[in-house]
């Protein structure tokens, strides 16, 4: 489809009052990405030239969504009245000429570009227009895809479908594609008489089947096409994208020892041979390089994890998270916007953050980098080689340098030099027996005195 211009048009201006959200319908998310970015992402993959989002009034969230997302125009649909009605408001997209024009919603998070690519075939071959479909057991609620042999003869509303239409299976998804050529002229060629009053796009298959252009019907998985109007729905839609995207994952070379307890964001990376235990979710923006282990019950956003570096159990890596070649990142520590060189030692009970770390260096225990006093956040650099002791807080701005040491429990305010050990804790004392005489005192206390 290489040679071929597609406009996407993507319907983006529904309320969705059934979420019950203040939250725009369309900014509900799925492997963290809003819907209307999945439908952008899919049109793009599908290889959009152009798309034009239209979006509802007062929607300047769902606009920076889509502008983001890809979308290069945002139009606004200020009164609601119908399918066609809402294509038409990219008139001028429209009637700048593309080859295909393909209309996709944003609360339908679950179509490939591999089906927008069977309906661009299908337009490719001479179809003027090509409706998705999908069979199911109990089509209520659906419109109908009336069919004559190979050729989709009209789409009937169930409010206005007769007895026998409605007992019909084969069920309109909504997603539909025009040949550019003959867009514009059967968008505008729609009415609005029908029980709803509504301009139906469905309605561009019969008249185009009055002028002589070829309509047909493309029959996909019903899943593809399901659409979160509630909390119900956007749940079913993120487990069935969570097991596609297991699969995909699995196929690739990753070992999921408990595939069905991973989470995935949509923008995950996770190269061959790396291997992922039970209960990790990944959040947006996550790297993750070959023979890498993600051990349980850990939570990567915004970080990069190198060739054969562990995390974890129970870590968490926070945006800015950079983690080079067999780095180890242990248990209960949690890293943001921090860079561990290779094959350095944050094993466990650790904080570290706004902090460099050098390669093969050691951080101890309990350590914590002291990044922000209330007002700004501060760098602390640990050199290669460096050994911090277990309950240490380095408190930035600071550098600890190359093989420095630092002892355990300290309090680090100032530039430790390569090579050098520094102890900031106070001075030790022994005060031998006090401890028996403080038992014999209390027990004393606690002894009822004689009447």
């Amino acid at each position: 489809m290489s040679d071929r211009s597609l406009l996407a048009i993507v319907l983006a201006a529904g309320e969705g009052t059934r979420m019950r959200s203040s939250l725009p319908k369309v900014l509900h998310e799925v492997a963290s990405r809003p819907m209307v970015a999945h439908a952008i992402a899919t049109a793009r993959s599908a290889g959009a030239t152009r798309c034009v989002a239209v979006i509802g009034p007062n929607a300047d969230a769902v606009e920076k969504v889509a502008t983001r997302a890809g979308a290069e125009e945002i139009v606004v649909q200020t009164e609601r009245l119908g399918t066609a009605h809402a294509v038409l408001h990219a008139r001028d997209a429209i009637a700048a000429g593309f080859d295909d024009v393909v209309v996709l919603y944003g609360d339908t998070p679950l179509v490939t570009p591999a089906t927008i690519a069977r309906v661009r075939a299908e337009l490719a071959a001479g179809a003027g227009v090509v409706v998705l479909g999908f069979r199911t057991a109990n089509p209520t609620g659906y419109g109908r895809l009336l069919t004559d042999g190979d050729r989709l003869v009209a789409i009937r509303e169930e409010k206005d479908a007769s007895p026998a239409e409605r007992a019909v299976d084969f069920c309109n998804s909504g997603i539909m594609a025009l040949a550019g050529a003959h867009a514009l002229s059967l968008l505008e060629a729609i009415g609005n008489v029908n029980a709803k009053g509504e301009y139906y796009l469905t309605d561009a298959v019969e008249l185009a089947a009055a002028r002589g252009l070829r309509a047909v019907a493309v029959e996909g998985d019903e899943e593809e096409f399901m659409g979160a109007n509630d909390r119900v729905q956007l749940a079913a839609c993120e487990g069935i994208w969570q097991r596609r995207r297991r699969a995909e994952v699995l196929a690739s070379g990753v070992t999921l020892v408990a595939p069905e307890t991973v989470v995935f964001a949509a923008d995950t990376e996770i190269e061959a041979d790396a291997t992922i235990e039970p209960n990790v979710v990944f959040g947006p923006g996550v790297r993750v390089a070959a023979r890498a282990r993600i051990r349980a019950f850990s939570h990567l956003e915004g970080a990069g994890v190198g060739e054969g570096a562990t995390v974890g159990p129970y870590a968490r890596l926070r945006p800015g998270a950079e983690l080079g070649p067999d780095v180890h990142v242990g248990n209960f520590v949690e890293i943001k916007n921090g860079r561990v060189a290779a094959g350095a030692k944050v094993n466990h009970l650790t904080y570290i953050g706004d902090a460099t770390i050098g390669a093969k260096a050691n951080i101890g225990a309990g350590t914590i980098t002291c990044n922000y006093d209330g007002f700004g956040k501060y760098l602390t650099e640990i050199g290669a080689g460096a050994f911090v002791g277990s309950n240490s807080s380095l408190v930035a701005p600071v550098k600890i340098g190359d093989g420095a040491y630092v002892g355990s429990g300290s309090v680090i305010t100032k530039d430790v030099p390569a090579d050098s050990l520094a102890v900031a804790r106070g001075r030790q004392s022994v005060i031998e027996g006090w401890a028996a005489k403080f038992r014999r005192l209390m027990s004393a206390r606690k002894t009822p005195r004689p009447s």
